[in-house]
């Protein structure tokens, strides 16, 4: 059978997709070779083709995660000011559609609780991807003159993840929207933001 000239790379990005919802839906111990691929609905021998192994699938799919995570930045703060920019950012970040959005929301809440527990070359691009949020947070800090943007981006990007991660894993509602929105409150209290959503 003869295959398109891009064939195998549509397939990997198949498998990447279908690893990024695996990942977000049931962790690290639902990322099983066999469990992906037929999920990809391919073989669990046409997985060899694309990858050297599961850690390398892994290391991939949170690659991809985080670029898709920059590009919704890139979306929401589209044509913005420094200011509105991070504000609409830590606006959309802590509400309720995000918290909600199994599909393609901000990879680092969701593997925060099992990061600790894989290789080195995951947990480097884990860290990598969040000294990238935290980079792009502080451009616009330093934009705003703030006096120390870089240790003011890595404290709001630790609670923008922290409380992302607690608002889905408690079961009230109720204390769930607490949390993002106190959250919410105190970062842009913090960067002197006013907010421009009433959402909870």
């Amino acid at each position: 059978m003869r295959y398109e000239p891009d064939y195998k790379a549509k397939t990997r990005q198949k498998v990447l997709a279908e690893a990024a919802k695996t990942l977000r839906a049931e962790g690290v111990q639902g990322m099983g070779v066999a469990n992906v691929m037929a999920k990809a609905g391919l073989t669990h021998g046409a997985f060899y083709a694309h990858f050297k192994s599961k850690d390398a699938l892994i290391d991939e799919t949170i690659k991809e995660m985080a670029l898709a995570a920059r590009g919704k930045f890139d979306t929401v703060s589209a044509d913005l000011g420094p200011s509105d920019a991070l504000r609409t950012y830590v606006e959309f970040y802590l509400s309720a559609r995000h918290r909600d959005n199994t599909q393609t929301s901000c990879p680092l809440p969701w593997l925060a609780g099992d990061i600790a527990r894989l290789g080195a070359p995951s947990r480097k691009r884990y860290g990598a991807s969040l000294a990238g949020l935290t980079e792009i947070l502080a451009l616009r800090l330093r934009a705003l003159e703030h006096a120390d943007a870089d240790a003011a981006a890595s404290s709001v990007v630790a609670e923008l993840v922290g409380a992302l991660a607690l608002s889905r894993a408690v079961a009230d509602r109720e204390q769930s929207d607490l949390i993002l929105s106190r959250s919410r409150q105190s970062i842009l209290a913090r960067l002197a933001l006013a907010p421009i959503s009433g959402e909870a």
